[in-house]
């Protein structure tokens, strides 16, 4: 039995709104999508490709730690996610991978080597 993902596509949607402030305009009413109907349609995608639950908003964390991960600095970072204070997106919205704890422990040992 296959699952019906409904087709959202907020970018082609909020161009026949193009004097509405929000990203995700509800195709039915033009103005802010419902939190609730978003939530659910976030979650039958999820269900549909056969990922676990993660809530929406934990992509916003996710984007957070990879943009700093590639090379985004915190204060450009800081006003994409709206915040006022480049400090409180750090200590909030951004998490250190692995990988970036690996690369920061070679780093200092590099420095130390080369101290020697």
């Amino acid at each position: 039995m296959s699952v019906r993902v409904p087709v959202f596509l907020p970018v082609e949607e909020h161009a026949k709104h193009p004097h509405s402030p929000y990203l995700f305009v509800s195709p039915k009413t033009g103005t802010m999508f419902d939190p609730d109907s978003f939530r659910h349609t976030h979650e039958k995608i999820l269900k549909a490709i056969g990922a676990e639950h993660i809530r929406f908003h934990d992509l916003r964390h996710t984007f957070a730690t990879l943009s700093l991960k590639y090379g985004v600095d915190v204060k450009t970072l800081s006003g994409a996610l709206g915040h006022y204070d480049a400090g409180f997106t750090l200590s909030t919205y951004t998490h250190a991978t692995v990988e970036m704890k690996r690369d920061a422990a070679d780093a200092i040992g590099n420095v130390i080597s080369q101290a020697m």
